[in-house]
């Protein structure tokens, strides 16, 4: 066991976690030449083109020193806010940390909320300056950064970079140095934590798990604590480059356990694994279910492919348990789906898999959040969705949730990132300056702002400088109002959406000006309307198509024209009443990116 180090590496976004990650793999020979590539660990192809870690993964290597053969497990993290709960885990599961701070960029937003997440599990962390051989590297500015951050002395700091293999070398003796062997009582009933699961078509759910007491055998009868299931370990083994079987896996060891199991819910990320015949006494602390903070309703375009859909969002669901669904109809778009979603990111990332691993094309409503009505009689009712609201006069007061934003940023946009949290009903907490141009601020803000454009607006405000990460907090009372969009009278339920009433007048204006433009024109007049309610607060009329019926009449007595007037005025009320409006695929697009 004294041989056994389990590492992982933290990171924001972009700082050459994935690069690293490699040139660990090359130094001790774990890829050959033959399956060299760049970002090994990253398999799925939407990863690589947007260079980010979607899933955490998981490899084993071997290094000698001295004579001494060591036993090295690295778990790799994504880096984005959106999956922190799964860095929460992969973090529990390792003694050390690998903390890789880009030296052009310095310390950002989700290096720090990772940084200390690996703290509060006390890992050792070995801090590493990437990309030191670019020329805008400034390694002593950043240096005093991590020096004020984690309060190491300097020399602890490794230079490295990643793309040349400067530095590798080093990580490899501090790894081996620093980072203290896995602490565990093999003689206990066996315990072990699940930190990610992957989904195979032959094979089931497969868990990856580290074994934090005791010893798994192949064919052991085990039991996952939280939902109580019991299985047959029909192959447990480790992680290489591929999975290689192993007939026991012992304390302190990383690897995974394979049980046939067919259904995502029933393997839960941050789970206990125990031994049925002689199981441990407590469970690992730690465990939550996820909970999803976005919602959004997805429609298959042509309605005869909603079954492809189904089976779609659950073959989804089973490489990435953190989806959820639940069948919902409109009537607008027909039948769908109500899926909830971790972030914005992880939104995004669902709709780009299922156009390009199922071939689905969908329409993708406005993203909300969930709120809690609390009724008259007292009772509390979860809200995911404007339409399943109940009516004004059962409703006492509705709560929305808060989250704590935390942004690092230069400090010459620092005006202009206070204004813009500001008009999103944000509160300031703290404002901090970390060095003499970065600055870090926190803010209390509701968690429906920031669903649409906040992102976009602090990228493009900060030139791309500022980071931004979230965790949510608590639910507060809130003064919002259910925005209705109506066509001719007819509520469109996929456009209606739920506000702060401050905010209500001014989209339910921009949204009519923008359905004008987009709607096309029939022969009769459309009325788009905004609602709150009965109370209608901005109209906006998209002209009919009008056929000149009086220009055969020349000259000639005015009651002929005024007859023939009347009777196009007939047709086209007769019109009106059995004509529908469609709105276009494009409509509900720009509805989302309204400025």
């Amino acid at each position: 066991m004294e041989n056994i180090r389990n590492f992982c590496i933290i990171a924001h976004i972009d700082h050459g976690k994935s690069t690293l990650a490699d040139r660990l793999l090359q130094e001790t020979n774990t890829v050959s030449e033959r399956d060299r590539q760049e970002q090994v660990l990253d398999d799925m192809e939407l990863e690589r083109e947007r260079g980010i870690t979607i899933k955490s993964h998981a490899i084993q290597m071997d290094h000698e020193r001295d004579g001494k053969k060591y036993v090295l497990n690295l778990i790799d993290t994504p880096g984005h806010v959106d999956f922190s709960y799964e860095v929460s885990r992969s973090i529990a599961a390792c003694e050390g940390a690998l903390l890789i701070i880009d030296a052009t960029q310095g310390i950002q937003a989700q290096t720090i909320s990772n940084l200390y997440l690996a703290i509060e599990h006390d890992l050792e962390i070995i801090p590493i300056l990437n990309k030191m051989d670019l020329a805008s590297a400034m390694p002593d500015e950043v240096k005093d950064q991590i020096v004020d951050l984690i309060g190491c002395d300097r020399d602890d700091i490794i230079e490295a970079s990643g793309k040349t293999g400067m530095g590798v070398g080093l990580i490899l003796e501090a790894i081996m140095d620093r980072v203290p062997a896995p602490k565990g009582d093999p003689k206990e009933p066996f315990q072990a934590l699940i930190f990610d699961s992957v989904f195979n078509s032959f094979r089931g759910i497969i868990a990856y798990i580290k074994v934090m007491n005791g010893e798994v055998r192949k064919g052991d009868l085990v039991k996952f604590v939280n939902t109580g299931k019991e299985y047959n370990a029909d192959e447990v083994g480790v992680l290489r480059l591929t999975q290689e079987a192993r007939p026991v896996l012992r304390t302190g060891d990383v690897g995974y356990l394979i049980s046939g199991i067919k259904t995502s819910k029933e393997v839960k990320v941050g789970d206990t694994i125990t031994n049925v015949k002689n199981p441990c006494k407590t469970a690992i602390d730690g465990f939550e279910d996820v909970k999803p903070m976005v919602f959004a309703g997805i429609y298959p375009i042509d309605p005869e492919d909603y079954e492809d859909l189904r089976a779609s969002i659950e073959k989804l669901q089973l490489n990435d348990a953190s989806l959820t669904f639940e069948p919902e109809s409109s009537a607008a778009l027909g039948f769908g789906f109500r899926c909830g979603f971790l972030g914005l990111l992880h939104m995004e990332i669902v709709q780009e898999r299922l156009d390009r691993e199922f071939d689905m094309d969908v329409i993708t409503t406005v993203p909300n959040v969930s709120f809690n009505v609390i009724t008259k009689k007292g009772d509390l009712v979860e809200v995911h969705n404007p339409s399943g609201l109940p009516t004004e006069t059962m409703i006492d007061y509705i709560e929305e949730p808060y989250i704590h934003a935390q942004i690092i940023s230069r400090a010459d946009y620092i005006g202009q990132i206070m204004k813009l949290c500001i008009d999103k009903r944000g509160e300031l907490k703290t404002q901090v300056y970390l060095t003499g141009n970065r600055v870090e601020v926190t803010f209390n803000m509701p968690l429906s702002e920031i669903v649409f454009d906040f992102y976009d607006k602090l990228k493009s405000i900060s030139k791309g400088y500022a980071s931004f990460d979230y965790y949510r907090t608590d639910f507060k009372r809130a003064t919002l109002c259910k925005l209705d969009i109506l066509l001719n009278g007819e509520s469109v339920d996929a456009l209606s959406s739920l506000m702060h009433t401050s905010n209500a007048y001014e989209i339910g204006r921009k949204m009519c000006i923008k359905l004008k433009e987009l709607i096309p024109r029939q022969q009769f007049d459309i009325a788009i309307q905004a609602a709150i309610g009965s109370k209608i607060i901005a109209r906006e009329t998209v002209k009919a198509v009008r056929k000149d019926v009086t220009a055969k009449c020349y000259g000639g007595d005015i009651t002929r024209k005024r007859k023939l007037l009347e009777k196009q005025k007939k047709g086209k009320k007769r019109m009106r009443q059995v004509g529908n409006v469609e709105v276009p695929q494009k409509a509900f697009l720009a509805v989302l990116k309204l400025d």
